[in-house]
């Protein structure tokens, strides 16, 4: 369980972003403390430095208002010294002389310092302690002054004051660190409900994600599983559609191999019977052709694009096709018929095989024996053509939008076909990145076709 957690708190984007905030503001806070650690110990040096300066001067001004009470005056500076060790009042000793630098004051444990040193600040080695020194001479160079401080007691002031600045900064991180918490989790909450609204999903609810209050750096992943849901839902309502259009489809043909089957065990006549056979395979015939068109069209529905891809030349597809078509020998066969120079797309060319197949098959179930029938392969204005027309009595008009609708079959139609053949060419053009066309001729018959736009990505054409 151990192992467990820290795995979920190295992989979590919670703990990683909390982890990177709560570093990056403690080492913020440390440098900010630091930082500050130092100024107020220095500004807490240079406050002393002036209180030194300022004492100085002050001494100086009373040594020539009581020229001639000098030793009373040592007496009354002895007496407003604190009786109590203050770190934000240190003890002040000070030493006076003359021009000449003869001693005339002293406090008494004020280090020997001769008084003739230059003006200025000086560090001192005093008693093994260090001492800091202030230097004065009147402007009427008449008295010289010294006062100092041990630096020790100045240090310890100092880091007093540098402890009091960087104390909030030390109380307030804990409190920095829960408000990151906070945010963090306030600022990820659209993500957990959007965790929660995926784990709702289900087969029966694939609606799209809703993204409104979703981050925009969180956009694109709900873009992404919008698609695929969406891909899933088509996906499901293939298999759906499959398996009911399998049962309803093949309901009809094995009700009647089973009948005609049963008629054939009955019946004493051998006409009949050799009938009832003959209708037992038409059947048969009939349901493995839809089931065959059946797994073809589950095939090709879950495909976003062609899986392999080469260079088809429609012509040489196009007479290969016509080659293997058995045609009655009461009709005249299919003609091929190129218009431009040979052209080329890049596909699959087996299943341009059976698209072509299964719209030459259509001309020759639903036409008269006598009706003509030619394949194209053109090159037209509006892009690549492979084509099967006839000219035969065509589709009624308000059916050519229904056409490639699976299991759709028209009013008129004769022969058995299952509906499905138009709907498998018309899925591999989509895949080939062509659309399936059908219209009734002008001059009378009709044609089928698969179009490839010009310009178009993948199609080739030579000369």
């Amino acid at each position: 369980m151990p192992g467990s957690l820290q795995s979920f708190r190295l992989q979590s984007l919670r703990w990683r972003l909390l982890r990177t905030v709560c570093l990056a503001s403690l080492c913020g806070l440390a440098l900010t403390a630091t930082m500050s650690y130092w100024q107020a110990q220095h500004e807490a040096e240079e406050l002393m430095d002036g209180h030194l300066a300022q004492s100085a001067r002050l001494l100086l001004a009373l040594v020539r208002d009581n020229e001639a009470h000098l030793g009373d005056l040592a007496t009354r500076l002895a007496t407003v010294r604190s009786s109590e060790e203050n770190l934000y009042e240190p003890p002040l000793e000070f030493q006076v002389g003359d021009a000449g630098g003869a001693l005339l004051l002293r406090s008494e444990h004020a280090p020997p310092v001769d008084l003739s040193a230059p003006a200025g600040y000086t560090d001192i080695e005093h008693a093994g302690q260090p001492w800091r020194i202030l230097s004065l001479v009147a402007r009427s160079d008449d008295y010289r002054v010294q006062v100092g401080q041990s630096i020790a007691l100045r240090d310890r002031a100092a880091l007093e004051v540098a402890v009091q600045s960087v104390l909030p900064i030390a109380l307030m991180s804990p409190l920095l660190l829960l408000l990151l918490y906070y945010s963090v989790r306030r600022g990820l909450k659209p993500l957990d409900d959007l965790t929660a609204d995926v784990a709702a999903r289900s087969p029966d609810n694939l609606m799209p994600l809703a993204g409104r209050h979703v981050p925009t750096e969180a956009q694109p992943l709900v873009v992404a599983l919008n698609r695929l849901l969406f891909r899933l839902r088509g996906t499901l309502e293939n298999e759906r559609r499959f398996t009911a259009d399998a049962a309803h489809e093949l309901r009809t043909p094995l009700a009647v191999v089973r009948i005609q089957a049963q008629v054939a065990q009955l019946t004493a006549d051998s006409a009949d019977r050799q009938h009832a056979l003959d209708q037992v395979l038409a059947g048969t015939d009939r349901a493995t052709r839809v089931v065959e068109q059946l797994l073809r069209l589950a095939r090709l529905d879950p495909l976003a694009r062609l899986p392999t891809s080469s260079e088809i030349n429609l012509a040489e597809l196009a007479q290969g096709v016509l080659a293997d078509t058995q045609v009655p020998a009461s009709r005249p066969g299919p003609r091929l018929q190129t218009r431009g120079t040979p052209l080329s797309v890049s596909g699959d060319g087996e299943l341009l095989e059976i698209a072509l197949r299964t719209l030459l098959d259509n001309a020759l179930r639903h036409t008269p024996d006598e009706a003509r029938i030619t394949v194209f392969v053109r090159r037209e204005a509006a892009g690549l053509a492979l084509a099967v027309a006839d000219d035969g009595p065509g589709v009624a008009a308000d059916e050519l939008p229904r056409l490639a609708d699976r299991f759709h079959r028209g009013s008129e139609a004769g022969g058995d076909g299952s509906g499905l053949g138009l709907a498998i060419a018309q899925r591999i053009a989509e895949l080939h990145g062509a659309r399936l066309e059908v219209e009734n001729l002008a001059a009378g018959g009709f044609e089928a076709r698969l179009r490839w736009p010009r310009p178009a990505a993948g199609v080739l054409q030579r000369g």
